[in-house]
């Protein structure tokens, strides 16, 4: 009887440390995530939910720990890995069609001097119809909803072809029916075998999203499924007041620490 070979962990993070001055944002964090899964990270304002990911990415230098993708260095693995940042940090002001956003996704696999292939078009095109942005292609970015940028950003990171999705708040300043699109669209490039890693800050809509949960506050104090993570004891001891709690039965409830 022959066992199939175990698959290599989507992300390994060892031993991460970051600072921005005398304090750390992140300390000794270790965590190993496998391959296709929707992972939240949540946490506190300030825990460094988005050092993590930045840190990931490769844009913020660690002093101490090593990060791998698909058991390649950072270095090796940059194709296989895209970004979604959050909305704030996009000017919404340039002037930009939904599909020229979408196609910057493809550049890093065009050579500098020759323009968009046919294949190029179609894997854009793909990408607009799974996040159901087709029918505004030719619209400026800048005179979407909210929630439509961030599926247009969604749509970039998809057509980039990468097999790891970092995404940095993505259901932030969104209403409920557009959270359910976004959430959709997550569940869609799951299907399809890719690993996201998504920055939450809603615990009561945690347990419902995501098959894993990292919790962090500076250091990991947990990861593993919802109901392992958004415990009340874990939860008191992070958030250090009024917070939502996971409930046996699936929904959040309140409490205090």
């Amino acid at each position: 009887m022959t066992t199939e070979p175990a698959k290599i962990p989507a992300i390994e993070v060892e031993n991460l440390t970051v600072s921005f001055g005398p304090r750390p944002a992140l300390l000794n964090v270790s965590v190993t995530i496998d391959q296709g899964l929707l992972v939240g990270i949540i946490g506190p304002n300030g825990a460094g939910k988005s050092t993590l990911v930045k840190a990931i990415l490769g844009f913020v230098k660690p002093d101490l720990g090593t990060v791998r993708l698909l058991g390649s260095s950072l270095d090796d693995a940059k194709g296989r890995l895209a970004y979604v940042p959050q909305r704030g940090a996009v000017d919404w002001d340039y002037p930009i069609t939904v599909y020229e956003v979408a196609m910057m996704g493809r550049y890093p696999n065009i050579a500098w001097w020759k323009d968009p292939g046919r294949q190029d078009h179609e894997i854009v095109n793909q990408a607009l119809e799974m996040v159901r942005m087709s029918d505004f292609k030719n619209r400026q970015i800048g005179g979407l909803s909210g929630g439509q940028q961030q599926r247009v950003f969604m749509a970039r990171a998809l057509a980039q072809g990468s097999d790891i999705l970092l995404l940095d708040e993505p259901f932030a300043g969104v209403d409920a029916a557009t959270e359910r699109a976004i959430l959709d669209v997550l569940e869609r490039a799951r299907a399809t075998g890719r690993t996201l890693v998504v920055v939450h800050h809603d615990l009561a809509t945690a347990a419902e999203y995501f098959d894993r949960l990292m919790l962090i506050k500076q250091r990991l104090f947990a990861y593993g499924t919802p109901r392992q993570v958004l415990n009340q004891d874990l939860l008191s001891e992070v958030y250090e007041g009024k917070l939502k709690v996971f409930s046996g039965m699936g929904k959040a409830e309140e409490c205090h620490a």
